[in-house]
């Protein structure tokens, strides 16, 4: 009977135009409810928990809108796609141009020319590279950065950092410093080393046996806003060179501008022999990935006509995702927005030192251009250490929730904590904010701050409910 009523509704909507829109707007009340049944019920209990359960409907540039049209500033940014804002409409009409255009797409027997086209592009901004090979995400360019590595090196290892973030798919957690992504999975791939960042010893330790194919690393590690030291970018490199090992910089949350630079390499001179790119390249709409590489790594995969399909992806270079890339860095280009990241980024940085000299519980801050870490730490004032105490008993971390849950609601700023377990509030908006969303940040952190240094308070109040949770949720554990 349930069938039948299924087979019947169809048949009575069968004449009526499939409206997108349409559908959003008759189903957004059920939101929630459909993601507790068919998909992620605990990301659902974590957002009606911290209060972020307003139902976005819209999104424009930096701007977000709830289901009462209320604006957020996101400082998010979809964890960096959104490098030119949510919905620009120079890349939503290359999108629009190519549905219009009926291409081909995807014969596979074939060389689209938007492929060839985002290629080039994409190398002019590394003359020491040659080479393109696309993907669908960040996670399958790191896959494809250790397949090509021990295929060009025919050793079997793969160096990495502590606190890095390289994906979640196999091959890249096993390149993950954290551990709470790779509890409970299992083995992950084996010849994987895992050294301290920043320590150049540890890594010719690692390097020295000359069974590793290569070092892989953030320039700014992403779980922290970690900056590598000076020097260490280039003696990795030089490291590298001395046993043999491909260099290659993970730049899918760094690159595109983001720092105030194309690449974050350009801040200390470093050429890899690999560099990985994704997340803005979408545009924020289609995803895709790249792996830029010399010729001589291309040349050992692809060594030969049959081996021409030896590593590849069904959905890598389809026709959106090429336009989507192309038309981002246009907009990149003509709208100046790696400049603009530099400025926007060294005046929200200096704010944020300023905090470090007028509150004892903001400690440091970290990065370059848009890519900003504020750090948290113990006060030395009795009250306030009695409270900070408490909550690190109860949740390593948990104190930032007392920043970035006043932030969302007082403020309608969007922004979260860098990394599981962490003292560090990360700040990765899109590059087109204004001087007006620095007031707005400012006023937002300024007040937000202030608060949580009140012993007692509204945010100590917030503090108490948040550790009744998290003790709530041990002891069902």
């Amino acid at each position: 009977m349930q069938e039948a009523a299924v087979l019947k509704t169809s048949s009575a909507d069968e004449d009526r135009p499939f409206d997108v829109a349409a559908l959003i707007a008759e189903r957004e009340p059920e939101r929630y409810a459909l993601h507790t049944q068919h998909l992620n019920e605990m990301m659902v209990k974590v957002l009606q928990t911290i209060g972020y359960d307003v139902g976005f409907r819209r999104g424009h540039g930096q701007y977000l809108y709830d289901r009462q049209d209320v604006r957020y500033l996101d400082l998010l940014s979809g964890w960096g796609v959104f490098g030119v804002g949510r919905n620009h409409p120079t890349v939503r009409d290359a999108l629009q141009s190519v549905l219009a255009s009926d291409l081909p797409n995807l014969v596979q027997m074939d060389v689209p020319v938007l492929a060839a086209l985002l290629a080039e592009k994409l190398l002019q901004h590394t003359p020491f590279l040659d080479k393109a090979f696309f993907c669908n995400s960040g996670a399958e360019a790191v896959e494809a950065a250790i397949k090509f590595a021990r295929r060009t090196t025919n050793r079997p290892g793969v160096v990495y950092c502590d606190h890095a973030f390289h994906g979640l798919t196999y091959g890249a957690l096993s390149l993950n410093g954290d551990a709470i992504f790779r509890d409970g999975f299992g083995e992950t791939l084996p010849g994987c080393v895992r050294v301290p960042f920043n320590d150049l010893a540890a890594l010719e330790r690692a390097l020295s046996t000359r069974e590793i194919a290569a070092f892989i690393v953030e320039p700014i590690q992403g779980k922290g806003v970690n900056l590598p030291d000076d020097g260490y970018l280039a003696g990795a490199q030089a490291l590298c060179r001395k046993y043999g090992t491909l260099f290659v910089a993970d730049e899918i949350q760094t690159g595109l501008g983001r720092t105030g630079k194309f690449l974050a390499i350009e801040h200390w001179g470093v050429e890899p022999d690999m560099v990985l790119i994704a997340k803005a390249l979408s545009g924020g709409h289609v995803p895709v990935g790249v792996v830029l590489a010399k010729k001589p790594i291309f040349d050992k995969v692809f060594s030969r006509m049959d081996k021409a399909v030896v590593h590849g992806s069904t959905f890598a270079k389809n026709d959106l995702a090429m336009a989507a890339g192309l038309a981002t860095l246009e907009v990149i280009g003509s709208e100046r927005l790696i400049e603009k990241a530099a400025a926007t980024g060294a005046r929200l940085i200096s704010f944020f030192e300023g905090l470090t000299r007028r509150y004892e519980m903001v400690r440091e801050v970290r990065g370059k251009g848009l890519m900003i870490g504020v750090e948290f730490g113990a006060p030395q004032s009795l009250k306030l250490r009695a409270a900070w105490s408490l909550l690190e008993t109860v949740n390593t971390g948990l104190f930032c929730q007392l920043i970035t849950i006043p932030l969302f609601k007082e403020h309608k700023i969007l922004a979260q904590v860098a990394g599981h377990a962490s003292h560090t509030i990360k700040l990765l908006p899109t590059m087109v904010m204004t001087d007006a969303d620095c007031d707005w940040i400012e006023r937002g952190f300024e007040a937000t701050v202030a608060e949580s240094h009140k012993v007692p308070g509204a945010v100590w109040s917030l503090g108490k409910t948040l550790a009744d949770h998290a003790l709530k949720a041990r002891a069902a554990r």
